[in-house]
């Protein structure tokens, strides 16, 4: 009988041993971690090999003593001042036998008396002295010895001297002394890590928490910077010039959206009124063929067409100073220009020119041209008698002025004149030919070239259009703060 697939795989998956995370998620836990495992690795070592000197150093303190004293008590048995009861001459010694060749005692101190000979080892004549530790006898313990031979003789008698060995409990408190201070340095080492890294990863933690709260709507919040030019203030630094660039780019998309609407409300309102007008025409011709005048019906339709085109045209070209494109510049005379539009220019009216010499601006020539015949189209069209181009120098700025002798613009209707398509009053209505965009067309002009334009009253009571530009920094009659 077949098992099926997905059963099989089910139970060949419940055989598998489940996998323990043993390793800590956060940095922080990581590097305690590591603390705690170097730590652990060079404390305990450490440790076993100073308790091994300690422990040597402990069991090898007696040993000078007791070989001192077997050298005493050698000498004085070859000179035969021993009897058989002797005291020892070192302090701290306080076992010591002569043995002689039959291995009978026959000389011990105090402590020693009535008692075997102390260890079996015997020193051969070749190495007269051992130190030898020995446990044979019950009622003395542990003793750490010296063992000298008298003499050179074969039948030469043994001295052993020592003293009872350091109890268990004395090395058992050297090695509990290492274990605690071990642990004690692998718990301070793990807490001090731990509150180093907390506190050198709480700057992070802030940057993580702004960060969480930012959204794509708000993008002007800031994570804090600590203090210091470490990774984590870089890090911040970093953090901070990247939600700037991305808050410019938000606000130039906003900026061309908002565009892009406006010039889609602006291109569907205002074409809609001629066109109408032409469909009428042409379905009015349509209807009744016998009474329409094709010459007149080709003339107002022509118009329509060209107000159409006009209209068109202005629109595209606010289309492309709103995207920002941009063209080089050059040095430019604004006498000149201003002499060669007005010469190519069919006024009804008398244009008459005021201009000083060596005003010089870096712009784009057509640019210039444009504001200057936009203005002078709306002078043109509301002006009685004159209009008046004034070009001069006023203090750090090159003026470029349109004059006109008509009705003017009111004091609160002079900033708003420059919005599309804005309509006033009818003495300056855009039914007098205009397209209604000649003057936000000239304001985006000379935005582009870091100038401003106002509206204000001309002497003859009319309305006055200053132009504002930056002079050319090569200009030799106008002192540049470099900078």
């Amino acid at each position: 009988m077949t098992v099926p697939p997905g059963r099989s795989r089910r139970r060949t998956a419940s055989r598998l041993p489940v996998r323990v995370r043993l390793r800590p998620q956060s940095i922080r836990g990581r590097v305690t971690a590591l603390v705690t495992l170097l730590a652990t690795l060079l404390l305990i070592p450490s440790g076993v090999l100073a308790g091994l000197v300690a422990h040597q150093s402990v069991d090898g303190d007696g040993w000078p003593a007791a070989r001192q004293e077997a050298s005493i008590a050698a000498t004085a048995d070859r000179l035969g001042r021993l009897g058989k009861t002797f005291a020892s001459q070192v302090p701290g010694v306080t076992l010591v036998q002569v043995v002689d060749a039959d291995h009978h005692v026959i000389a011990a101190s105090p402590m020693a008396r009535g008692l075997p000979p102390l260890t079996e080892t015997w020193p051969s004549p070749r190495e007269p002295q051992l130190d030898v530790r020995t446990c044979a006898q019950p009622r003395v313990g542990c003793v750490n010895l010296s063992a000298q031979r008298v003499s050179a003789a074969p039948d030469s008698d043994v001295v052993y001297a020592g003293s009872p060995a350091p109890t268990g409990s004395i090395t058992d408190a050297i090695d509990s002394i290492f274990v605690i201070q071990g642990l004690v340095l692998i718990l301070l080492a793990v807490t001090m890590t731990w509150k180093v890294t907390g506190r050198t990863l709480r700057p992070v933690e802030a940057i993580r928490a702004e960060l969480a709260a930012i959204n794509v709507n708000d993008l002007s919040t800031r994570v804090p910077e600590p203090a210091g030019n470490d990774e984590i203030a870089r890090l911040a630094h970093t953090i901070n010039g990247t939600l700037s660039r991305l808050q410019n780019a938000k606000d130039q998309m906003v900026r061309a959206l908002d565009h892009q609407r406006r010039f889609t409300a602006d291109a569907s309102h205002e074409l809609r009124t001629p066109v109408a007008g032409l469909r009428a025409q042409l379905e009015e011709a349509q209807l009744h063929p016998d009474d329409t005048d094709l010459a007149d019906l080709l003339r107002h339709s022509l118009r329509d067409v060209d107000r159409l085109q006009a209209i068109i045209c202005d629109l595209l070209l606010l289309e492309r100073l709103g995207e920002g494109s941009s063209r080089p510049r050059t040095r430019l005379d604004l006498a000149e220009v201003v002499r060669a539009e007005v010469s190519r220019r069919s006024d009804p009216l008398h244009v008459r020119l005021e201009l000083a010499p060596d005003v010089t601006v870096e712009a784009v020539r057509t640019h210039i041209g444009r504001v200057l015949g936009n203005l002078m189209d709306n002078a043109s069209r509301h002006a009685r008698k004159s209009v008046t181009v004034t070009v001069r120098r006023a203090g750090d700025s090159a003026e470029l002025i349109v004059d006109d002798d008509g009705d003017g613009i009111a004091a609160p209707e002079r900033e708003r004149i420059f919005q599309r398509f804005t309509r006033l009053d009818a003495a300056r209505s855009r039914d007098k030919g205009g397209t209604g965009l000649g003057l936000a067309i000239a304001r985006d002009l000379v935005q582009t070239h870091d100038g401003t334009i106002t509206a204000e009253v001309s002497p003859d009571g009319g309305a006055r259009f200053v132009v504002r530009l930056p002079p050319a920094r090569d200009d030799p009659s106008q002192p540049h703060a470099e900078g």
